[in-house]
């Protein structure tokens, strides 16, 4: 029995704090509840302060109210309530119990006025609530708000949360935020540790906090000078990313128009005819795919229009490719050895395809959707972020350069190819008959076109116009390539791309077009069969 009641005593002493403790900390929410209802701006700013400090969890719906203008006051009563839109009134609820209110008229209540003051103050508690929230995902997301809203405030709630945290992840978004907030107030030691330890980060806001550290003339000088070195190094990480951009964007422009040149490639090079309308081909292999798209979500359950894209590849390089054989049968092959009558044919089709899909479609642009799988992106490093239908154009892109390459080096129909390309009276008397191969490299330059337009689909909305946009720049990579070689369009679309891309930051869009054009007339006179000329007799000719 003696035992038993020491353990009793025992127990009572170590409840008795808890139960002093509790009153106490209610007593201050209520408090602070009452200065957020009543106090001035500045009162409310530090109520909301000590809110955070308590880390009580009522707290937290309270401020989230606040910060999204749902914290009102009942006029009857200057009861504080957090309302929620409901009919014409509001659904309240008590502000400090929690209890449901049911619905009060707009009339009965006032919402708690706030300043840019009272903001900063609610966001800076709701970080450092959620830095104690049993959610690792709220954890994380609240780290990564407190650097954002770095201040002396945050230091004790970063350390509490730090010295109790498991997760790895958010222990290093924690341990950031907390050389965050050493930066903006600290010690000269913490600032140095900080310092040390920030050099080369990439955030807006810690870069901020070093270019105010490095100019502030209150500061150490030995703290000022680190401040100055890491915040240079952070620029030059960032011109670093940049460039990686500039690059990734050129490359994936580059693969744009080489699938728009590529087909203009093969028959410029092999018929030695100016096809003004191989943009329209791309346009016609666009306008496939936005049909198929259509026909699958009209025939087919929700689930398989993922696929749309994959059955849009054949049916692009078909349609375009007969419609290719169909104009050179019935056009083109009449006007052999005739370059101007040869162009102003093809800009008349190109100008009867237009009007033939305004006819069928109309006029307004389509919208062709990215599969789920091409949807989003990711990042690799901060602000550098890879978009997956952009990739995938690039894969895309390399996959129809390797393909048509085989074709062109190993088929049959290469050959033959190749050997009207060299020589076509030689070709001839060989027995290859030259106007198949004419007709039959027609519909393959013009079905690759269609798959480009497939491709094109993906990374805007598809027009009428959309061939209009990229022919003159498909001309520009194959001229500047050589005509009829793949590895010059290769390169050359490449160049055009990541050159395009790297003056557009300092000339502009259409300055850096008009450079382009200007490099290229330059190089042309230099080298006037481009960069990889072709060989053979008929070609030096």
């Amino acid at each position: 029995m003696t035992v038993l009641r020491l353990f009793a005593f025992l127990a009572f002493l170590l409840v008795l704090p808890m139960l002093m403790v509790q009153p106490a900390k209610a007593d201050d929410f209520n408090d602070a509840l009452g200065a957020i209802a009543a106090g001035s701006f500045s009162e409310k700013a530090a109520a909301l302060d000590r809110l955070a400090d308590l880390g009580d969890p009522r707290a937290l719906p309270v401020i989230e109210a606040l910060a999204a203008g749902h914290l009102h006051l009942r006029r009857s009563d200057g009861l504080l309530i957090v309302v929620k839109p409901e009919g014409e009134g509001f659904a309240a609820t008590d502000a400090a119990t929690g209890a449901a209110l049911g619905t009060v008229a707009q009339a009965e209540t006032e919402r708690v006025r706030v300043n840019n003051r009272v903001r900063n103050a609610a966001a800076s508690a709701l970080s450092r609530l959620r830095l104690v929230s049993p959610d690792a995902a709220v954890r994380l997301a609240a780290a990564q708000e407190a650097v954002r809203y770095a201040s002396a405030e945050n230091l004790p709630a970063l350390r509490t949360a730090l010295a109790r945290e498991s997760d790895a992840t958010v222990r290093n978004a924690m341990t950031f935020a907390l050389h965050a907030a050493h930066l903006a107030a600290g010690t000269p030691e913490e600032r140095a540790e900080a310092i040390n330890a920030l050099a080369g980060s990439l955030e807006p806001e810690v870069r901020a906090l070093l270019g105010r550290l490095a100019g502030d003339a209150n500061a150490e000088p030995a703290v000022r000078e680190a401040a100055a070195e890491a915040l240079a190094a952070s620029e030059s990480k960032m011109r670093m990313l940049e460039y990686a951009l500039n690059l990734f964007q050129g490359i994936s422009l580059g693969s744009i128009l080489l699938l728009a040149a590529i087909g203009l490639a093969i028959t410029f090079g092999v018929m030695g005819v100016i096809n003004m309308a191989h943009g329209e081909m791309i346009m016609i292999g666009a306008y496939s795919a936005y049909v198929v798209q259509e026909l699958f979500r009209s025939f087919l359950p929700a689930g398989a229009l993922d696929l749309y894209l994959v059955a849009a590849l054949p049916v692009a390089f078909l349609v375009a490719g007969a419609v290719g054989v169909a104009i050179e049968r019935g056009v083109i092959r009449f006007l052999y050895g005739r370059p101007l009558e040869t162009l102003l044919a093809t800009w008349g089709i190109s100008l009867i395809l237009q009007q033939i899909v305004r006819s069928i479609f109309g006029a307004p642009n389509k919208q062709v959707a990215n599969p789920s799988w091409m949807t989003g992106g990711f990042e690799i490093v901060g602000g550098m972020v890879i978009t997956w239908n952009r990739l995938a154009i690039i894969v895309f892109c390399i996959a129809v350069f390797l393909l048509v390459l085989m074709v062109i080096r190993w088929s049959a129909f290469g050959l033959q190819m190749r050997a009207v390309t060299q020589n076509r009276d030689m070709a001839r008397s060989m027995g290859i008959n030259s106007a198949r191969v004419d007709a039959l490299t027609f519909g393959l330059g013009s079905g690759i076109a269609g798959i480009a337009g497939v491709a094109l689909s993906q990374v805007g909305n598809v027009s009428p116009n959309l061939g209009q946009l990229y022919i003159v720049d498909s001309f520009m990579v194959v001229v500047f390539g050589g005509v009829g070689n793949l590895a010059g369009t290769l390169v050359g679309a490449m160049t055009l791309g990541i050159v395009n891309k790297f003056l557009e930051p300092v000339a502009g869009a259409v300055l850096g077009k008009v450079a382009v054009l200007v490099l290229i007339i330059l190089f042309i006179q230099r080298r006037p069969r481009g960069l990889f000329a072709l060989k053979g007799r008929s070609a030096e000719a």
